[in-house]
């Protein structure tokens, strides 16, 4: 379809076609879009941070995002922590809603899928979205490609923080730094740009990042670690004494010290045989290293609940049962994100890209990415039987769903099942118990009446043994001996009868207390 001159942005304004086909916010080695920035946090110190701040909370962005990028680049703890959040995001496969059951409205999400949520670099323009986590926003500029069937995103370019600014008047709206307003900037081209805000505290999007939260905690750490390397150096290696005798010329004193200054590096000297080198470990600071050790640590964990919002599954000394409770806070943490970022999409791609296509619509698909809730199946099993056993009753569909398996087909090989129940007659019973008919004497004489009938087989296999031994004796001597002899009681039947006997008065019991 070809684009249509009535295409309006969210503001009101005409979008012109050929302003959207160029690019606005390409960077340069020179003017105020520098691709290159020089670092701001070598040497950084607690002055040097607090005028930074500063500079932010007044609009002056630069120098933080550049920081904001060089604690990721820095700090592994950091830089884990924050992917693990942006990819928990970007690592989901979308869907899409239609607007309605209409045909054409179901056209139009079966477009935005093939051509939006299946484009290459999706996953990639997801996790540049979530650059916003760490920075307060992001912004990426969709590269459109159009002839005269349709228009399409041909690649989404990431844009540095530090090419824009926000406005003067609200400090909200984003604005592109240019050289034809060095104050203001210039407005951003509409449908060109994919604004993202993190929604992480209220208040100006460049103060909302994480990297502003743990900004303070980081320095404090890359502190820890500098003087932590210094007391290794100056504690960790033992201490290299040169002894002389009282003989020793001053050539001699030279000599050995140059031999204990070097032997650090060289791990080896040439001495004379009446001077000495003795190696004496240090151990007065031992003691001090957990104290750096704890203190990042420490810094650790409160980057990771600042990021992720708890510190279970980062950190050392957790179980895995502890892990999986915390994982509700997680899943809230990406659930929110998930919705920010999807609303960003349909406003600043899906949107833009209906109207190109198919002009004005009634309604807009909508991008949907789902955080499933972590659960544990086994204690839902286990409910489910527990439950079961006490006499609740399920459907076999939605047991068999919560272990996320199908219900078997006619032609299916199946294992599994109810176990088999002993049929007796006083199965009756149990009937007329469930219909109130009957009495406990009723229940009891219809048991003692099914075991008795069946007295002779049960007979049989106990007295068998001693017949034959009375049978097989030629004197009363002899079959004394014979019956002593047999060492087992055949009771087989006899218990089974029993045992199926006390399971049916059992089930009567049940039925009548229910």
């Amino acid at each position: 379809m070809k684009f249509l001159d009535v295409v309006r942005d969210a503001w009101g304004r005409v979008v012109n076609p050929k302003d959207v086909l160029e690019e606005q916010a390409t960077g340069g080695m020179t003017g105020v879009r520098q691709s290159w920035a020089e670092s701001v946090a070598s040497g950084l110190t607690p002055q040097g941070l607090a005028g930074i701040l500063r500079d932010c909370d007044n609009g002056n962005i630069d120098a933080f995002m550049t920081l904001a990028e060089e604690m990721e680049e820095r700090d592994p703890h950091y830089a884990s922590v924050l992917g693990q959040r942006k990819r928990a995001i970007s690592g989901i496969a979308p869907t899409v809603k239609p607007f309605s059951e209409d045909p054409l409205d179901v056209e139009i999400a079966n477009w935005v899928e093939e051509n939006i949520c299946t484009h290459d670099g999706f996953a990639d323009l997801i996790e540049d979205m979530m650059d916003a986590v760490g920075k307060g926003f992001s912004v990426v500029e969709t590269d459109w490609a159009t002839d005269a069937d349709a228009w399409l995103p041909r690649s989404f370019k990431d844009r540095s923080q530090r090419f824009f600014q926000f406005d003067k008047e609200t400090g909200r709206k984003i604005r592109l730094r240019d050289e034809a307003d060095l104050v203001d900037g210039v407005e951003l081209q509409s449908f060109r740009f994919i604004v993202h805000k993190a929604k992480l505290k209220t208040g100006q999007p460049f103060r909302g990042g994480m990297a502003r939260v743990v900004a303070f905690s980081w320095m404090c750490k890359a502190y820890t670690v500098k003087d932590w390397m210094a007391f290794v150096e100056t504690y960790g290696l033992p201490l290299r004494l040169g002894r002389y005798d009282q003989a020793a010329t001053v050539k001699d004193v030279s000599a050995l010290f140059r031999a204990v200054a070097n032997i650090g590096t060289d791990a080896a000297a040439v001495l004379p045989k009446h001077m000495d080198i003795e190696f004496v470990q240090n151990t007065s600071g031992g003691g001090s290293q957990p104290i750096f050790e704890n203190l990042a640590r420490y810094v650790d964990e409160q980057i990771s609940k600042a990021v992720l919002g708890q510190t279970m599954t980062t950190d050392n000394g957790s179980s895995n049962a502890q892990a999986n409770v915390h994982n509700e806070v997680r899943h809230d943490v990406a659930g929110a994100d998930a919705r920010g970022i999807t609303g960003t999409l349909n406003r600043d791609l899906v949107v833009p890209a209906v109207l190109f296509n198919f002009g004005p619509v009634k309604g807009f698909p909508k991008i949907l990415i789902t955080v499933e809730e972590p659960e544990d199946i086994k204690i839902k099993v286990d409910a489910v039987v527990a439950l079961s056993k006490a006499g609740v009753t399920f459907k076999a569909t939605e047991a068999r769903a919560i272990v996320r398996m199908g219900d078997p087909d006619k032609d299916d090989e199946v294992f599994g099942g109810a176990v088999a129940v002993p049929e007796l007659k006083t199965a009756k019973n149990i009937h007329l118990a469930k219909s109130g008919v009957g009495d406990d004497s009723d229940t009891v004489d219809e048991i003692r009446r099914d075991m008795l009938s069946d007295w002779e087989p049960v007979a049989d296999e106990l007295l068998d043994p001693y017949k034959k031994a009375i049978e097989g004796a030629d004197s009363y001597e002899a079959a004394i001996a014979a019956l002593d002899a047999i060492d087992a009681f055949p009771s087989s039947k006899l218990i089974d009868q029993l045992v199926a006997a006390s399971f049916v008065a059992r089930v009567a019991g049940d039925v009548e207390d229910g």
